[in-house]
């Protein structure tokens, strides 16, 4: 059993698979065969031409087959408007994706799917997939676990991380290129933790201990797995309890 802990962090998710909840405090899901198409954008409050993107990954809540990440990243905040939801993780993470696909810019609003720089929104590419990896989660009062197994087709080598997100956040913006609008967002990462790499054919365990937090902003916590070597994900899923 590998065991990561979380700052307390908590509350109503959103299931990519098949929910049971079995009381008030606990419940589980399993994922289905196929795949998600996991949705990243990159975005700023301090960035003008990101306002319409972020409206955007709000219309995909509740879409099926799709799991909607929204990475504040800090570059902007030199303009004189700090996003309370920046971070240089997220920044370090979009550069490290530019790498990866050779490119030596980042830019804002940047969507991303499935691993892959995607210029095609509001539209998004047909997805339903077959994923070699199968996911369970559960929840046990503060406890959450995620078990991956995976079929002779997987990778050798699969990463992944656990992704916390919240919904219904509003910010009365006082300076930079979007000074006096308020901006409104859904499916914002508030934390991330990666998880060590593993042997596909080993199957792994994990486990947080989180806590509940704000009614106000839904909270979902979601597994990804990706492949080790490309860190394109494979499968998702997001508890809803």
């Amino acid at each position: 059993m590998r065991i990561l802990a979380l700052l307390p962090l908590l509350a109503g998710f959103t299931a990519l698979g098949t929910p049971t909840i079995a009381s008030a405090d606990s419940c589980q899901a399993r994922s289905t065969a196929s795949a998600p198409t996991v949705v990243e954008l990159y975005t700023s409050e301090g960035c003008s031409s990101c306002p319409p993107a972020d409206r955007w990954l709000s219309s995909l809540k509740g879409r099926p087959g799709v799991l909607a990440l929204a990475y504040h990243v800090d570059y902007w905040d030199r303009l004189g408007w700090a996003d309370r939801f920046a971070s240089p993780a997220f920044t370090d993470r979009q550069r490290a994706l530019a790498r990866r696909s050779g490119s030596a810019t980042v830019y804002t609003p940047q969507v991303v799917v499935d691993g892959r720089d995607w210029r095609g929104w509001p539209q998004l590419p047909r997805a339903g997939a077959l994923s070699p990896i199968m996911l369970q989660m559960s929840r046990d009062g503060d406890v959450v676990r995620a078990e991956v197994a995976a079929t002779a087709s997987a990778p050798a080598r699969l990463a992944g991380y656990w992704a916390v997100l919240e919904d219904g956040h509003a910010s009365k913006v006082r300076a930079g290129e979007n000074d006096g609008k308020t901006l409104l967002h859904d499916h914002v990462v508030r934390l991330q933790r990666d998880v060590p790499a593993w042997t596909a054919a080993d199957g792994a365990r994990w486990q947080i201990t989180v806590a509940t937090g704000d009614a106000a902003f839904p909270r979902r916590i979601a597994f990804i797995v990706v492949d080790a070597s490309t860190m394109r994900p494979l499968h998702a899923l997001a508890l809803a309890c």
